[in-house]
C-alpha cells in the first residue's frame, strides 16, 4: 500500500470513523485512498473552518476523535480559528495537514508555508513522515496523542511523496488510557474543607456536567450548602428535566463577583479558575474574591466526574441529588423578544435533542427556559471565537443520525461558517438551524456601554455604523435556499413555532430566520 492507505488504515483501526475535508492538490492521493479504505467517511467542506468546527461537534458526541484533512498552511489557517475552539473545548481531533513533496519545498513554491509552526500554535503535538514506511506510525502515535486526556488536536503533516510513494505499513494503535484519578489524600482535604461550614463554591466543568458529576455535585449542595456553578463554557452539558441545574458563571465580571459574593472557599472541578474573558478597566483579572482560598479538586484532565462522586460519599452519604422537575411554558404569542422565542424552543425541544449555543447576547434567557425541558445535550462554543455553532451541529448531527440536532446561531456568528448549510444539505443532516437575526453586533454593543469611558465623538453604540448589519440586511431564507436547504421567516412567536415544529417533524436541514430587537 502507498503511504496515503496505510496512514488512513491505521486511523481505522484505531477507531476513527469519520474524516472531514476540503483538500486541495497535494491531498489528492489521501483522497484516492478514501476509495480503499471505506469504512472512513468522507465529508466534504467548502471551508476549512466548518471541516474543523465538525470535527470538534462530532468528538463531542461521539466521545472519540475524528479526522480533518486540510491542504497545506494556507488550508490549516482558515481552519485554525475552530481548531482553537476545539482545543479550548479538549476535544481529540486528528489534524490531518498535506504539505508538498518533501524535494519540492527547497524551491519555495507558493503555496510553501511552516505548517509545523501553525500546527504548534494549537499546542499539541505535531508530526510529519519522511517515508511511507513511517505513515503508520506516525499515524498511531498521532491517534493516541489526540485521545490523552482530557483531549486534544494532534497534527500529522503528510507530504504529497509520502502519501504516494508505495511501501507504507500499518501503525499500532494504542488503546486510549483512562484519565488519572485524584488521590484520596485530595478527597479528604476538600471534604474537610466543606465540613468546615465557611461559605463555599464549587464550579464543575468538562465530564462534570454529564448526569453522574451533576448529581454528585447536587447532592453535596443539598447536604452542605455548597454553591454549585457551572463554568462559563462547557464542551457538552446534559441538560433538562430529571437531572440537577446549576447556573453558569456570569460573563461579566460583576456578575461573578454577585455569585461569588461572602465566598471563602473556591473548589474546582474538571473547570480551570474563574478568569474575566476580557479585560476591563479597574477590575481584576482573576474573579475569585481576594479573600477566598481556592482548592483543586480534579484539574483539567483528571477524573472529575469519580472525584465528585468520592467526595459526595463522604460529605453526603445518605443524601439524593435535587433534580428539576419537567415543565413548560405557556406557548407565548406576539412579536419575537429574547425571552420569548426562548420559550418557543423549550416547549418544543424534542427528547433527546442536541443543541448546538451560539446565541451570544440573544440567548440569556435560554438556561432557564429550557431546564425543564426533554433531556437533552448542549454543546457551546468554547474559545470564545465566533463561528462554530454551524460546524459543530455538521459533525453532532454525522455523529449521531438517529438525534435531532437544533442549532441557535446568532446572526453575526452564522455568516463566519454559513457554507455548512451547504455540508448539511449535502449530507441530508437532520439539523435545524435558527437564526437569531437582530441585524446588528448586539454583543459589542453591550461591550460598549460596560466600559465606563470610551472617546467622546465615538457616540451611542446603538449608533455607531461598525455594529450595524442592518445595510444591507442580509437575507438569510435566500442564503439557506441557495445552498439547498429550506428556509422560513419568523417575526412572531406563533411563527416559529409553526416553523419550529414542521422542521423537527421533516427530515433533512432546515433553516427559520427569527427576527427581533437587539438587547438593550
Amino acid at each position: 500500500m502507498n503511504g496515503a492507505e496505510s496512514l488512513l488504515r491505521t486511523l481505522v483501526d484505531g477507531g476513527v470513523e469519520v474524516l472531514f475535508t476540503n483538500p486541495g492538490t497535494t491531498e489528492l492521493h489521501l483522497v484516492g485512498a478514501l476509495d480503499a479504505v471505506p469504512e472512513l467517511r468522507g465529508v466534504l467542506a467548502l471551508f476549512e473552518g466548518v471541516a474543523t468546527g465538525a470535527a470538534d461537534g462530532y468528538a463531542r458526541i461521539a466521545d472519540k476523535p475524528a479526522a480533518t484533512l486540510l491542504h497545506l498552511g494556507p488550508g490549516l489557517a482558515y481552519g485554525l480559528t475552530n481548531l482553537h475552539n476545539s482545543r479550548r473545548a479538549n476535544s481529540p481531533v486528528v489534524n490531518i495537514v498535506g504539505d508538498h513533496a518533501t524535494y519540492h519545498n527547497t524551491f519555495d513554491p507558493p503555496l510553501n508555508s511552516d505548517i509545523a509552526a501553525l500546527a504548534g500554535w494549537l499546542r499539541g503535538p505535531v508530526r510529519r513522515p519522511e517515508n511511507a514506511a513511517g505513515t503508520g506510525t506516525d499515524a498511531a502515535a498521532t491517534l493516541e496523542a489526540a485521545v490523552q486526556a482530557p483531549g486534544q488536536v494532534a497534527t500529522v503533516i503528510m507530504p504529497a511523496d509520502v502519501s504516494w510513494n508505495d511501501g507504507g505499513m500499518l501503525g499500532e494503535p494504542v488503546m486510549p488510557r483512562s484519565a488519572p484519578t485524584v488521590t484520596e489524600d485530595v478527597i479528604t482535604r476538600i471534604a474537610d474543607v466543606i465540613r468546615g461550614g465557611e461559605a463555599t463554591a464549587l464550579i464543575i466543568g468538562g465530564p462534570a456536567l454529564r448526569e453522574a458529576g451533576l448529581c454528585a455535585a447536587s447532592r453535596i449542595a443539598v447536604a452542605s450548602g455548597v454553591r454549585v456553578l457551572q463554568e462559563l463554557y462547557s464542551n457538552k452539558v446534559e441538560r433538562g428535566a430529571g437531572l440537577p441545574a446549576f447556573p453558569r458563571l456570569g460573563f461579566y465580571p460583576d456578575q461573578v463577583f454577585k455569585q461569588l459574593d461572602g465566598v471563602r472557599h473556591v473548589i474546582i472541578a474538571g473547570a480551570k479558575t474563574p478568569v474575566s474573558f476580557f479585560a476591563y478597566p479597574d477590575h481584576p483579572s482573576c474573579l475569585v474574591p481576594q479573600d477566598a482560598q481556592t482548592h483543586a479538586l480534579a484539574e483539567v484532565g483528571q477524573d472529575a466526574v469519580d472525584a465528585l462522586v468520592r467526595l459526595a460519599n463522604l460529605v453526603a452519604p445518605d443524601t439524593a441529588p435535587q433534580v428539576t422537575e419537567p415543565h413548560r411554558s405557556l406557548m407565548p404569542s406576539g412579536p419575537l423578544t429574547l425571552q420569548n422565542w426562548c420559550d418557543v424552543v423549550a416547549m418544543l425541544l424534542p427528547d433527546h435533542a442536541i443543541v448546538i449555543d451560539e446565541t451570544v447576547s440573544s440567548g440569556n434567557a435560554l438556561a432557564a427556559a429550557t431546564a425543564g425541558s426533554a433531556r437533552h445535550d448542549v454543546l457551546m462554543q468554547t474559545g470564545g471565537a465566533m463561528g462554530h455553532g454551524m460546524p459543530l451541529a455538521v459533525g453532532a448531527a454525522v455523529a449521531a443520525p438517529d438525534r435531532p440536532v437544533v442549532a441557535l446561531e446568532a446572526d453575526g456568528c452564522a455568516m463566519y461558517t454559513v457554507t455548512a448549510l451547504w455540508t448539511q444539505a449535502r449530507e441530508q443532516l437532520n439539523v435545524t438551524t435558527i437564526i437569531l437575526n437582530n441585524q446588528a453586533y448586539a454583543i459589542l454593543r453591550q461591550e460598549w456601554q460596560y466600559f465606563g469611558s470610551r472617546p467622546p465623538s465615538a457616540g451611542a453604540p446603538d449608533s455607531n455604523p461598525l455594529l450595524d448589519m442592518s445595510n444591507p440586511a442580509i437575507d438569510f431564507v435566500k442564503l439557506a435556499e441557495a445552498f439547498g436547504v429550506p428556509a422560513s421567516r419568523a417575526s412572531t412567536a406563533e411563527q416559529l413555532a409553526e416553523q419550529f415544529s414542521r422542521a423537527l417533524a421533516e427530515p433533512g436541514p432546515h433553516l427559520i430566520d427569527a427576527t427581533m430587537a437587539p438587547a438593550a
